[in-house]
Order: C-alpha cells, then sequence, then structure tokens
C-alpha cells in the first residue's frame, strides 16, 4: 500500500479521486482545500513521506520532491506545471504528468465568450441598466465578421477556439512556436503581423521562463488601436503595469481576463476598471471537466504506482 499525498483541490471534496487511489489499494492523504503556501506543503510530505503527490494549485517545491523516501509521480490535477518542480523531479527519477486535454471545449468556450461579450456589449449594458440607465441609443456596436481575431499559441485549445471563431464568422490568424497539425483553421502569421491585424489578441499560452510578461507595453504598443486582449492562460503572461498603461494611454479598448498575476487577490485598480471584464480563473470548470480531471488524474497515479508509465508524461525521469 502506497500513501498518496492530495495538496489541494478546487472543489468541495476528493471523492472521486479516494475511490480510485483506495479501491487500487493504496491511502490517500488530502491537504486542506485551499493552496498552502511552499513551506506549509513541504511539511506535509515530510510527515505523510508519500510516493505519489497530486497537486491542483499549491507549489510543489525542489524541497517538497526531495523529500520523500520514495517518490514515484508527481501529478498535476490540471495541464500546467509552472508550481512543479520539473527538474527536481527528474533529477530524482520521478514521472511528473497533467492532463493536457480534459478542458478543452470549457477554456476555448470561455474564450469565445468573452469575446462575444465585448462585441455585443453585454457586461457594460447589464451594468448601465441596473442603474437604471436606458439608452440604446447610445451603442456603439460591432459586426464580428468585419473583424479579424489573433490566437497566440496553437495548441489543442488555440485551435478549439479557432474552429469557435471561424464558425461565428471572424477571420482568425494564429501565432505558435511550432506549426500545428491543423493549420486549416487559421492562417498562421508571425508576431509582428498577428498583432498588426488583429482586432481581438486571444492568449492562450503555457506559463514558462520565455512567456512570463511576453504581453507587455511593447507588445501591447503594437496592437491595433481599440482591440481587445483575452487571456484565459495564466495571469503572469500578462504583465498588469503594461496593461493598465494599454489601457489608458495605449491602443486597447478594452482586457477580459479569466486570469491575472497575483491571483487570488490580483490589483483592484486593474479588475475594478469598467474597461475590465475578469472572471476568477474559472475558464476551465464543468461538472464534465471536472470530474473527468480527478478521475484521470487519480488513475495515472495507480498506473505509476502499479509500476506502469504515464499516459500523458512531462518528463523524462533519469533512472
Amino acid at each position: 500500500m502506497a500513501t498518496v499525498l492530495q495538496t489541494d483541490f478546487a472543489w468541495p471534496d476528493v471523492e472521486i479521486e479516494r475511490a480510485v487511489i483506495e479501491g487500487a489499494g493504496h491511502r490517500l492523504v488530502a491537504g486542506p482545500s485551499e493552496a498552502l503556501p511552499p513551506e506549509r506543503i513541504e511539511a506535509l510530505v515530510a510527515e505523510h513521506d508519500p510516493e505519489a503527490i497530486m497537486t491542483c494549485w499549491a507549489e510543489v517545491s525542489a524541497a517538497a520532491v526531495a523529500s520523500p523516501a520514495k517518490l514515484a509521480i508527481v501529478q498535476r490535477i490540471g495541464v500546467g506545471l509552472d508550481n512543479i518542480a520539473v527538474e527536481a523531479a527528474t533529477a530524482r527519477g520521478a514521472w511528473v504528468a497533467n492532463v493536457p486535454d480534459y478542458c478543452v471545449e470549457e477554456v476555448s468556450d470561455h474564450a469565445v465568450a468573452m469575446i462575444m461579450g465585448w462585441l455585443r456589449g453585454i457586461t457594460p449594458y447589464d451594468r448601465e441598466v441596473k442603474q437604471g440607465h436606458w439608452n440604446p441609443a447610445a451603442a456603439r456596436l460591432r459586426r464580428a465578421a468585419d473583424l479579424t481575431a489573433g490566437i497566440l499559441g496553437f495548441g489543442r485549445i488555440g485551435r478549439a477556439s479557432a474552429r469557435k471563431l471561424t464558425g461565428i464568422g471572424l477571420t482568425v490568424v494564429a501565432h505558435d512556436i511550432a506549426a500545428p497539425a491543423d493549420p486549416a483553421l487559421a492562417e498562421l502569421v508571425d508576431m509582428a503581423e498577428l498583432l498588426a491585424r488583429s482586432d481581438i489578441v486571444v492568449v492562450h499560452l503555457p506559463l514558462t521562463p520565455e512567456t512570463e510578461h511576453l504581453v507587455d507595453a511593447d507588445f501591447m504598443a503594437a496592437m491595433r488601436y481599440g482591440s481587445l486582449l483575452v487571456n484565459v492562460s495564466r495571469g503572469p503572461v500578462v504583465d498588469n503595469a503594461a496593461l493598465i498603461w494599454g489601457l489608458e494611454e495605449g491602443p486597447l479598448a478594452a482586457a477580459a481576463l479569466d486570469v491575472v498575476e497575483g491571483e487570488p487577490d490580483p490589483p483592484q485598480e486593474l479588475v475594478a476598471r469598467a474597461d475590465v471584464v475578469a472572471t476568477p480563473h474559472v475558464a476551465f470548470s464543468s461538472d464534465a471537466s471536472l470530474a473527468e480531471l480527478r478521475q484521470r488524474s487519480a488513475e495515472e497515479v495507480v498506473r505509476v504506482l502499479a509500476g506502469g508509465t504515464p499516459e500523458n508524461p512531462c518528463n523524462r525521469p533519469k533512472r
């Protein structure tokens, strides 16, 4: 029987995970639902000496990875790996795995909903009506079919967004460091052309040292006047100070953010602005996606504890 430590969870309970882990004859120890700071996670790991660690938002540091006597896998209950010390896990011979495709439809739906909400003025008009203002003559709305959306990051989610936006009638261009498997969904362009042509820029990028603050003041200065920035990837990809500049002095008309640098306490001087719509990092979420995520994460852990290879490995551990 192995011990599996689940550091945190963004749902009401851990019963799905427990059913899979304990059904395979192992023991699940769950931390609190909120993500504890790294030193508290390190203490939990030292206390329980797990063979597997599952994490949602909590940081699994190099010290946490080094602590267990027999660590087989660090499983991200999600997609991004920016909260896991992947190199440390690789060096000590532990797998790192994720669930890269569980929320493709949800995140792309969220991006499209934010875009359509901006195009049709849904949020600002709702605010006005609730304040007693009824002035349809002041509407200054745009036709989707006249606009171009630029997708930055053309992986699974970026391609799903392209498919949906094309269906609505927008012209779609895209940029990625690697050519996608199916470029037919969008015209592939370089970054400069994407920014020059796009009325809407959608960020679908992982957080890496190369992408942190990629969307900075220079990036925004190159965007079209009156454009919309949508971020449904990771908050630190966008520089908050630069975004405020882009809205106040630069070419941006608005921003739609599901993720914000500094969450869960993002700066109010950004998110309280009338030209910003923000949601609390929920683009990934639906009843179906969360059930799938939790089930597949736990199954991946069981697979590795049984001596197998993860279905979605993110490293090549040294053995």
